[in-house]
C-alpha cells in the first residue's frame, strides 16, 4: 500500500457506506420506527426525518423529543435499532451504478477508500458480500460507541491514507450527510453530498459544498474540485 498514491492521476475517495454506496434509507426508517414504538414514540415519516436526522445520534432524538434521551432511553433505542436494521438490510441493494463507478475507478488505477460510522465488524462482511471491497485500498467502520461522530474517526482514516501517500487536498469524502462534510473540513480535504440518503436537499445544502443527486454525478464534482 505505501506506493498506492504516488503519481496518482485524479483524487482519493473517500466513499460514505449507509445512505450513499448502500441504498437503505427504507431500511432506516422501519428500524427507526420500530426502536420507537418500544418507548411509546411516534413513528417518523422519510421527510420528517432527513430534515431532523444529525450526528452524534442522541442529538437527533433530542431534536425529536425536546431533550437529550436518558441513559436508559438511549440505550433501548440504540440496541432496538441495530437489531432490527441488521434485519432489514438484507433487503437492502448498492446504490444505482454504484458498483460500475467503484469498478471503473479502479479499472483507470485511481484510489478509492471506505470510512463509515456502521460497525466495522458487520461492515466488512457486508461489503465483502456486495462484491465490491476490493475496489478499495482501506476499509474503516466504527469501532467506538455508536453515539460518536464522524470527524475523529476520518481523522484516523486519513492517517492511514496520509502514511501511504495521500495528500489532503486532493482527497474528495462522498457522503450523505453533513457530518460527512463536518469531518472532511477537520482533515483539510474536500466533500461532495448525494441526496439519496439521510439528509434533505436544503439541509446538505447548509454545508457550502457540492450537493448532487447520483454518486455519477458525485464522482463528476470530486474531479472538478480536487482533480
Amino acid at each position: 500500500m505505501s506506493t498506492q498514491f504516488v503519481g496518482a492521476k485524479g483524487p482519493h475517495l473517500v466513499w460514505d457506506w449507509n445512505g450513499t454506496l448502500f441504498h437503505d434509507i427504507h431500511a432506516v426508517i422501519e428500524a427507526t420506527n420500530a426502536s420507537f414504538a418500544e418507548l411509546g414514540m411516534a413513528p417518523i415519516t422519510l421527510e420528517r426525518y432527513q430534515e431532523l436526522y444529525c450526528v452524534p445520534v442522541p442529538r437527533f432524538y433530542e431534536r425529536l423529543m425536546g431533550r437529550l434521551p436518558t441513559d436508559a432511553e438511549w440505550e433501548v433505542l440504540d440496541a432496538s435499532f441495530h437489531r432490527h436494521y441488521w434485519t432489514l438490510a438484507e433487503r437492502c441493494g448498492l446504490t444505482d451504478g454504484a458498483a460500475d463507478l467503484l469498478a471503473a475507478r479502479r479499472a483507470a488505477g485511481l484510489t478509492q477508500s471506505l470510512c463509515s460510522l456502521a460497525p466495522h465488524a458487520e461492515l466488512l462482511p457486508v461489503v465483502t458480500s456486495h462484491g465490491i471491497i476490493e475496489h478499495f485500498v482501506r476499509v474503516d467502520g466504527r469501532t467506538g460507541p455508536s453515539s460518536a461522530g464522524k470527524a475523529e474517526q476520518m481523522a484516523r482514516h486519513l492517517a492511514a491514507l496520509e502514511g501511504a501517500g495521500a495528500d489532503p487536498s486532493r482527497v474528495v469524502v462522498i457522503g450523505d450527510a453533513l457530518d460527512d462534510a463536518v469531518a472532511a473540513d477537520h482533515v483539510g480535504a474536500h466533500a461532495v453530498l448525494y441526496t439519496g440518503g439521510s439528509h434533505s436537499r436544503a439541509s446538505l445544502e447548509s454545508a457550502g459544498v457540492p450537493v448532487v443527486d447520483t454518486l455519477a454525478e458525485a464522482v463528476a464534482q470530486a474531479e472538478r474540485i480536487a482533480g
